[in-house]
């Protein structure tokens, strides 16, 4: 039987062994734009949480924290932030930009460390291929509803950086409200 007085000593080097791992973060744009709920994330095109499917792309969807958890489909890893990574642990998948060209669509894909998924992104402010400078992740196109007219979607694609743009290209990111 273990002695009831080593306990509190062994939960307490355990505590300080064990590394502190950051909580998932959604990541959305500040600006609300025509958003009716709670701005838009970053989110697997189809399937919600644990049910949806990485091959199917991204787009910008109504974030899901004010529901009191960020969903595994809009949940980033912040601790990869600062290694250029955007890193959606539930899936061990990347974002990708396999083309920076005005235009381009980006992707998830599995992570591999190459130029394609390295990004320039602090947690707050534009997000950036490292290998186009002038190139930011953008909000474009027409927002569509989906499985109520609550649940708002948005194409997003890489342009040039702008201060005419800045409201489609701010980004920042938080946990469950």
């Amino acid at each position: 039987m273990p002695n009831i007085n080593t306990l509190p000593v062994a939960f307490s080097i355990l505590a300080i062994a064990t590394p502190a791992l950051a909580e998932n973060v959604e990541i959305y744009v500040v600006d609300m734009l025509d958003n009716i709920q709670s701005g838009y994330c970053i989110d697997i095109a189809k399937g919600r949480g644990a049910d949806a499917n990485p091959d199917d792309g991204l787009q910008a969807h109504t974030c899901y924290s004010p529901s009191g958890e960020v969903l595994v489909d809009q949940a980033f890893d912040p601790d990869q932030f600062a290694d250029g990574v955007l890193y959606m642990p539930e899936f061990d998948v990347c974002i990708q930009a396999p083309s920076t060209e005005i235009g381009a669509s980006v992707e998830l894909a599995a992570c591999d460390s190459s130029a394609s998924q390295s990004w320039v992104f602090d947690g707050e402010g534009t997000i950036i291929p490292a290998s186009a400078p002038d190139t930011c992740l953008t909000l474009t196109g027409e927002t569509s509803t989906g499985r109520s007219d609550e649940n708002q979607m948005i194409a997003m694609t890489l342009q040039a950086c702008s201060d005419d743009l800045a409201a489609y290209q701010t980004w920042s990111n938080r946990a469950a409200e």
